[in-house]
């Protein structure tokens, strides 16, 4: 059991890492393409993956969902969170972008309440406000600098909760394989009409003639990390179970301060860090009294 349980926890690190390493590539075609046409590539090519991957594993009935307007939410939740992580990347440093979305957790739990009808737990507020504490001070550099623009992973964070709810609501509903490529398959259309939508508009920094190959490249590369980084930590969290896999995503902000500092030079200030250790204290924190809530009382 110890066993099975260490491999789930490694498997989930492995996963969670290599998503990072995903992130500091799109970070390398800022400025060189459209946020907009590099997640619409990412998630096409991810969406015919899939379907490939679930019509030779699971057949034609598995491409038919159970309750089709969650897997749009899913999906258009899932754009918009993606855009607003990209375009983050695109103008912030790795490290500081990927510590502000590190809220998504206490969003999670704050939102569950309204919209899954869930008893909010005095914990959640005390680490809610903790979390959004910690927010304020890595946004500080970042809003005098970048103005609104700052704001984009707070926005990335937020829809990703409401993609964890919308999974919550969908659990059960189909296998892993399929449930990720409903999303995929919501999502990829959504954003290939936002980029030419967004280039027809004539937006600053929006237009794009035919892609480069190494353009494609990177966009399959992130996009086949990005599956690999989702299927690992799902056999992860089968073998060690969500609680024990959780705390492993906060290896995402090391890695992603790696990259920072050895691609861009970015390294973060002693008051990003001190923001981010906030927000992951309030993460860890909120973890934990879910476990002290999941364990049952012993009396003797």
């Amino acid at each position: 059991m110890q066993h099975t349980e260490r491999s789930g926890l490694l498997l989930a690190i492995a996963g969670f890492a290599i998503l990072s390493v995903g992130d500091a590539v799109v970070k390398t075609m800022a400025g060189a393409w459209p946020v907009t046409l590099v997640a619409a590539l990412r998630f096409s090519i991810g969406a015919v993956a899939l379907a490939g991957l679930l019509w030779a594993k699971q057949g034609a009935a598995a491409f038919h969902p159970r309750n089709p307007w969650i897997q749009v939410g899913r999906g258009v939740c899932l754009s918009i969170s993606t855009l607003a992580f990209f375009s983050a990347i695109y103008v912030m440093p790795l490290a500081e972008t990927m510590a502000i979305t590190f809220v998504s957790p206490v969003l999670t739990a704050v939102l569950s309440g309204p919209l899954l009808g869930e008893r909010v737990r005095p914990a959640v507020w005390i680490a809610s406000a903790f979390a959004l504490a910690g927010v304020f001070v890595i946004l500080r550099p970042n809003f005098l600098e970048l103005g609104w623009a700052a704001i984009f992973p707070l926005v990335a964070a937020l829809f990703f909760s409401l993609v964890i709810i919308l999974n919550r609501a969908s659990a059960g509903q189909g296998s892993a394989l399929s449930m990720q490529f409903f999303m995929a398959a919501v999502a990829a259309p959504i954003l290939v009409v936002a980029a030419f939508g967004a280039k027809w508009v004539g937006i600053a920094g929006m237009d794009f003639g035919w892609p480069s190959l190494d353009m494609v490249l990177r966009c399959t590369f992130v996009a086949l990390t990005a599956s690999t980084a989702h299927y690992l930590t799902y056999l992860g969290t089968t073998r060690a179970g969500a609680a024990q896999v959780a705390p492993a995503s906060y290896v995402q902000i090391l890695v992603a301060s790696f990259f920072g500092w050895w691609w861009f030079d970015n390294t973060p200030d002693l008051l990003t860090m001190l923001g981010a250790a906030v927000v992951i204290g309030a993460g860890l924190y909120l973890w934990r009294d879910g476990l002290k809530l999941a364990q049952p009382n012993i009396t003797v």
